[in-house]
């Protein structure tokens, strides 16, 4: 029986394409290994094939070796990776994403390769290795340039900044500061073809609540590293206009900027229409952060026309820009990879970047493969039934309640024997399928390596830590809280009343309130009355999420064990090993309600 998988036939063709290692103009050379002194990375080959029609690809293809350079052709395609979260096989994975830049190589082009951050935080091989092992094969792929997300800091800044030092690619930021003074270049230049490109990065100043905010503090609690976060956005944009015009006066013919900056609504005023909209000279816009695959055209601060494309997580897309042998972007965009199954699967791709995926894989497999227990049950965090404009599941649990969510913060308040639970929806990062749980399974939905605690806490204090959860209501909200212990609802047709600083996070609450009818073990909250309250210390004690107004509440318990061993005694010793009917609907089960 042939194994069958709809593709779109613009990508089935590139991929027959990249595993046959034939080229537009070299279709019958024989296949060498690539040469590794590369000046930049580019795209693969142009098809006028809409990406909408599909096709069926069956694994009668056989796959070669890696593509024969050839004569160059004065033409260059940056390729572009983001918000990989350590997806080294997923999507195009790392192996197909060197197939897709060896393969446009062997037709002439000239390539630079890219990450707009958040690639070595997520999965399991970024938990075990503190990112060690994602930059060794981000080394081994040869990328040119990156940027920080605001994930590189999860390990801590002293991690990230070591690992810098271990990447043989720079780092970029024009915004990431220590007391006022850059860590990294504001912008590189790499010539190539004889045309000059700028590539400017930065980073979202969401990242001090985003990440542990006590990673960017000194030993007073006072923040010292920042990334330009007034909250008028005119640090940034102020910050990202001088690298630019920098960047011309030292003769870049093309500026691109490196953004981890987003769309979400949480983002403001630093999202990529913020900074667009107020900067010109910007030609390309690179953005990662919220995990979509948009590719959008608008003016800036001049009326210029600017591109932004993002591709996506976990490698379900490469981003793309073709430069013309005139030195002009002539095209611009995102391939998508939506199948279940990984392209080196898929087509078997083998080269160098697989044989080191596998080998990093096999290193982690027996400790990961470890049955801890068993769910009846599909457990979610993206919704089972609702896709994007980009036909990729809904992250619902940032924005309502969900059964991953329930079961997570009942972990919580089980094993801490507090009155209530809450754990941001941010923290809970993968579905969980029916069937045996391993240990890979439970890191994969905690892999930050947040600690449980327990804090005294007023009922006020729980009311303003509703209102700012549901502050984003309808859309994500990495810190949107998932409960136990407790119910609310919230009327989404008032306008959040809640007050931020300029570090984003909450200063307190000027309007009318959208949470009411909270009930705490089924009576309503007194807020006068003291509960104790357990979660993470990353959300309790860190401010993670700009949660401010727990600050100075008796610690009852602190960083008793990691939020992974949580989740795993909970369903081992209190539910018996598997979980059951309780956890049944994938929508939970009521204690969010949302008008």
């Amino acid at each position: 029986m042939k194994k069958k998988k709809f593709i779109s036939i613009a990508l089935a063709a590139l991929l027959i394409m990249l595993c046959a290692g034939c080229a537009s103009n070299k279709a019958d050379a024989p296949a060498t290994e690539q040469n590794n002194d590369r000046s930049s990375v580019s795209e693969t080959a142009q098809t006028d094939t809409p990406i909408s029609e599909e096709t069926e690809i069956t694994d009668e293809a056989e796959p070669s070796d890696e593509a024969k350079p050839s004569e160059k052709n004065g033409e260059i395609y940056i390729l572009a990776t983001g918000d990989v979260h350590c997806g080294i096989d997923m999507g195009f994975g790392y192996a197909g994403l060197k197939q897709v830049r060896d393969n446009l190589e062997s037709q002439g082009y000239e390539t630079i390769l890219v990450d707009d951050g958040d690639s070595i935080q997520g999965r399991p091989v970024g938990t075990v290795s503190k990112g060690g092992l994602i930059i060794e094969l981000m080394n081994d792929l040869q990328y040119d340039v990156a940027i920080p997300g605001n994930h590189e800091f999860d390990y801590g800044m002293e991690r990230f900044l070591e690992l810098t030092k271990q990447s043989s690619f720079p780092y970029i930021s024009c915004n990431f500061n220590l007391n006022g003074e850059l860590i990294f270049d504001p912008y590189i230049i790499k010539e190539v073809s004889g045309i000059k490109i700028a590539f400017v990065g930065a980073t979202t100043p969401e990242t001090l609540v985003t990440s542990t905010p006590e990673y960017f503090m000194d030993d007073n609690g006072n923040y010292v590293y920042g990334f330009m976060q007034d909250k008028s956005g005119e640090a940034l944009y102020a910050a990202i206009q001088d690298a630019i015009d920098s960047a011309r006066n030292d003769g870049a013919d093309i500026v691109c900027l490196m953004g981890h900056l987003g769309n979400e609504a949480e983002c403001e005023p630093w999202t990529y229409a913020d900074v667009i909209s107020n900067t010109s000279g910007i030609d390309i816009f690179l953005d990662g952060h919220s995990h979509d695959a948009d590719k959008v055209t608008m003016l800036d601060k001049e009326g210029n026309e600017v591109t932004r494309i993002a591709c996506g997580t976990a490698l379900n897309g490469i981003g793309y820009t073709h430069i013309n042998a005139e030195g002009k972007i002539d095209d611009a965009g995102v391939w998508n990879w939506n199948n279940e199954v990984s392209a080196p699967e898929l087509f078997d791709i083998q080269n160098d970047i697989r044989k080191r995926v596998d080998e990093v894989s096999a290193e982690l497999d027996e400790e990961l493969g470890r049955v801890v227990a068993t769910t009846s049950v599909d457990l979610i965090m993206e919704d089972p039934n609702e896709i994007d404009d980009n036909g990729r599941a809904l992250r619902i649990i940032r924005l309502s309640e969900t059964n991953l969510g329930d079961l997570v913060a009942d972990a919580y308040k089980d094993q801490s024997g507090a009155d209530i639970a809450f754990v941001n929806g941010g923290g809970i990062r993968t579905n969980i399928k029916k069937g045996d749980i391993t240990y890979g399974d439970i890191i994969n939905v905690h892999p930050f390596g947040n600690m449980l605690t327990v804090i005294e806490v007023s009922g006020q204090q729980i009311l303003d830590a509703l209102e700012w959860g549901s502050k984003d209501v309808p859309g994500e909200h990495g810190g949107f809280i998932q409960v136990s212990g407790l119910s609310y609802e919230i009327d989404s047709s008032i306008e959040s009343p809640c007050i931020a600083d300029e570090n984003s996070a909450f200063v307190g609450i000027k309007g009318k309130r959208r949470v009411k009818n909270v009930l705490v073990n089924n009576e309503p909250i007194d807020p006068s009355k003291k509960y104790t309250l357990a979660g993470h210390d990353y959300m309790l004690l860190s401010n993670g999420d700009g949660y401010t107004m727990f600050d100075g509440s008796p610690v009852l318990q602190e960083s008793v064990k990691l939020d992974n061993q949580v989740l795993i005694d909970y369903i081992v010793d209190t539910l018996g090993g598997e979980v059951g009917s309780e956890y049944t609907d994938p929508y939970g089960q009521g204690r969010i309600i949302i008008d």
